[in-house]
């Protein structure tokens, strides 16, 4: 149950997310129809659920030596995938992946924050 709540509140970050860094930063553009935004939210929570935890226990030393600092290049990583994957998603350049990175981060940090169990 815990693991369906997490998956939900990502979900939901992540729509947060999209929308902002869509509004914010210039040269991340997703679609404007609403279904292909909930698509690629979609794709994304799959791609964090499934493939970033993976991901994150083979690159565990690098995550230490960087006192936890190279999880935003995973992000990164998981942001240039869906890139990849998803025709309606376009990030154009590596500074809107940054700065779409950390917004993601950001959403993703604070409604965890506020829906964690006490």
């Amino acid at each position: 149950m815990q693991f369906l709540r997490h998956l939900i509140s990502s979900y939901f970050a992540n729509f947060i997310a999209f929308v902002a860094a869509s509004f914010i930063v210039t040269g991340f553009e997703v679609t404007n129809i609403l279904q292909n935004l909930l698509w690629v939210v979609a794709i994304f929570t799959a791609i964090n659920a499934i493939i970033r935890p993976i991901i994150k226990s083979l690159l565990t030393p690098l995550i230490i030596l960087t006192f936890g600092l190279f999880i935003i290049a995973i992000n990164a990583g998981m942001l240039w995938l869906l890139d990849f994957l998803s025709p309606h998603i376009t990030i154009s350049g590596t500074l809107p992946l940054v700065y779409t990175t950390i917004i993601v981060t950001f959403f993703n940090v604070f409604i965890n924050l506020l829906t964690k169990k006490k």
